[in-house]
């Protein structure tokens, strides 16, 4: 996956409101909220940037598309009188 922040950048302290039977929870099973919310944080934020670029650019992907499709057919028929030869 590509990083789409650097995970050099210095820890910045903030605070959340967690529900706090989950904390309970978490603490209990040692689970590393800071670390787990860092990584949750930057695959959602992955996710919606790949999602922002495929709308930015839906009508270059679907040209391509259309391209490779009548690409492919063309290439089949070519292929196909060939082997009549």
């Amino acid at each position: 996956m590509t990083a789409y922040y650097n995970p050099n950048a210095p820890k910045k302290s903030a605070n959340l409101s967690i529900n706090s039977d989950l904390i309970q929870q978490a603490k209990a099973l040692k689970i590393n909220l800071s670390k787990l919310l860092e990584e949750k944080l930057a695959q959602t934020i992955a996710a919606q940037k790949e999602s922002v670029w495929i709308d930015e650019n839906k009508e270059a992907i679907e040209e391509y598309r259309v391209l490779w499709h009548k690409g492919t057919k063309r290439d089949t028929v070519l292929r196909n009188s060939l082997k009549s030869l």
